[in-house]
């Protein structure tokens, strides 16, 4: 080969390698695939719409099942004992953050993780006290996300039973012993109803199989209304509780309005769907490198009143007009 030849050949070949390796350096690296990690103490039948308003947001954020995401879930069916065994087999798979329901499953986690990132979905209005954050605006530690302020609504929630219905005396607390923002809620409106002028009439219970039980006890005692707080086991045992109300024909308001949409009475709380958007959205910011420690947790702004219309009809219970005017959202 002539020199020229050699020179132009070399000429050529390093051209290539410049142009060659800046392309190779400048190569996107490989996808990232980020793994939640969910624990909630009822069954995913359950909060299935809540979980899918959760998913939806993470798909409009930019996560998609099978690409970037992995979403390890894990449900208590509600059975509280459970709680600590799920939340310890999210912790060992070392999720990117854990999404919990409630405050026992809150707590739990807590006492699980200092490191892993932890969203609450919809934990007791009060975290501050019971020791889960520093304070609302700056919660310090791992723990963020959406608070349920139902304990404060509960003696707005008795006024409007009262409303509703002014002959109510007695009225039923239907909730479950071993949560504690049941218990919390029952606190609520016991010193709600001296105001309003009614007794309560607590009927707690250990697990479902007290269900029936719990029941009779109100029917015996002349309940004329009933509460029900969905903490825990309740949420997971909707359509057997709305078949017991058929069967004492009692008007009944309920904390979650996915009760009132299954043909439960009335409702009076937040949107449990909004709440699980919001927590989608402190997932995203986690992910994107941002500390629990530095988020807000934030509170429900935004309370609805539910009226279910048609299962007033079917139970004989005439709804007042004035009510009804004042109900956010009416099914006929």
């Amino acid at each position: 080969m002539s020199k020229s030849g050699w020179t132009i050949g070399l000429f050529v070949t390093l051209t290539l390698a410049l142009l060659v390796t800046p392309l190779a350096a400048a190569a996107p690296p490989a996808t990232k695939v980020y793994r939640i990690g969910i624990v909630r103490p009822s069954t995913a039948s359950a909060t299935a719409s809540s979980n899918e308003a959760f998913t939806q947001r993470l798909r409009e954020l930019g996560y998609t099942e099978g690409q970037n995401l992995v979403i390890e879930a894990r449900f208590a069916h509600g059975q509280l004992e459970r709680l600590p065994v799920l939340v310890a087999e999210l912790v060992r798979l070392q999720v990117d953050c854990l999404v919990v329901g409630g405050t026992d499953t809150t707590r739990i986690a807590k006492q699980a993780t200092s490191t892993i990132p932890i969203v609450m979905i919809n934990a007791s209005d009060d975290p501050v006290r019971l020791g889960l954050i520093t304070s609302l605006a700056r919660p310090g530690g791992n723990i963020t996300g959406v608070i349920d302020i139902a304990e404060q609504l509960a003696g707005k929630s008795l006024e409007l039973l009262k409303e509703a219905f002014p002959h109510i005396a007695r009225v039923g607390h239907l909730s479950a012993k071993n949560a504690s923002q049941a218990t919390a809620h029952l606190k609520e409106v016991e010193a709600a109803a001296r105001l309003v002028g009614v007794r309560i009439q607590p009927l707690e219970m250990h697990g479902p199989e007290e269900l029936e039980q719990a029941f009779r006890a109100a029917r015996a005692e002349r309940a004329d209304a009933l509460m029900v707080a969905h903490y825990g086991f309740p949420n997971s045992h909707r359509e057997r509780i709305l078949h017991l109300v058929d069967t004492i024909r009692l008007p009944v308001m309920y904390t979650n309005p996915a009760f009132v949409k299954s043909g439960g009475l009335m409702s009076y709380a937040d949107d449990p769907l909004d709440r699980a958007r919001h927590a989608a959205t402190f997932v995203d910011k986690i992910l994107k490198g941002a500390k629990p420690a530095d988020l807000p947790v934030e509170r429900p702004t935004k309370f609805k009143l539910v009226i279910n219309l048609k299962t007033a009809q079917a139970l004989g219970l005439t709804i007042p007009p004035t009510l009804l005017f004042q109900a956010d959202e009416v099914i006929r």
